[in-house]
């Protein structure tokens, strides 16, 4: 499976980050593109400066040790004109974990001022796989209409609202169950928590 993945922004670095380190684990290849607002964010909810996306990649693998068999390729945020910024190429799915409402807005009204948007537009266009992650709360009217226009789209909107029926003791379990919640629409086999069995 070759994917996109986008940190645009919002809270919830922990959902990116413990994507990150179960999707290292998995053998294929995918496009990295982190948003400039993310690093700061990331930075501050991880009290550990990061400048730049390896710098993401670097504490992912020295803070949980992945067995690293995934390949990832950084792409720059602003650089429009990027392979991926095309849909003559190929990759079968792009999750935005997290994803700003900035973000929900420019992609349900086809705005592509950065490379996020634009690979977000491509996707829908190319009849793929879009799994956004937003993390927000409480939502207005605004939001809730874009992500309604988005899922019109073709769109997935899946919150960043974990469940507790896997009794999480710590947060990294809470940021499995929306990696693993992320798999499961991806179609990847995983045990990042135990499954509801009524």
């Amino acid at each position: 499976m070759k994917l996109i993945v986008a940190l645009a922004g919002a809270s919830g670095s922990i959902y990116a980050a413990r994507f990150l380190r179960a999707l290292s684990e998995i053998s294929g290849e995918s496009y990295l593109v982190v948003s400039p607002p993310s690093l700061r964010v990331f930075s501050e909810e991880y009290a550990r400066p990061v400048s730049k996306p390896q710098d993401i990649l670097d504490f992912v693998n020295s803070t949980w040790n992945p067995k690293v068999q995934h390949n990832f390729q950084i792409r720059s945020f602003a650089d429009i004109g990027s392979d991926i910024a095309s849909g003559s190429n190929q990759w079968d799915a792009m999750v935005i974990v997290p994803c700003s409402m900035k973000t929900v807005a420019s992609i349900t009204h086809g705005l592509t001022d950065n490379l996020i948007e634009r690979c977000a537009d491509v996707t829908l266009k190319e009849r793929r796989k879009l799994i956004v992650v937003p993390r927000e709360t409480p939502y207005n009217r605004v939001h809730l209409r874009n992500m309604l226009s988005l899922d019109e789209a073709g769109g997935i909107i899946l919150p960043a609202s974990p469940g507790f029926y896997q009794m999480p003791k710590t947060l990294d379990d809470l940021g499995d169950f929306i990696a693993g919640r992320i798999f499961g629409l991806l179609g990847i086999e995983h045990n990042l928590f135990t499954k509801w069995e009524g």
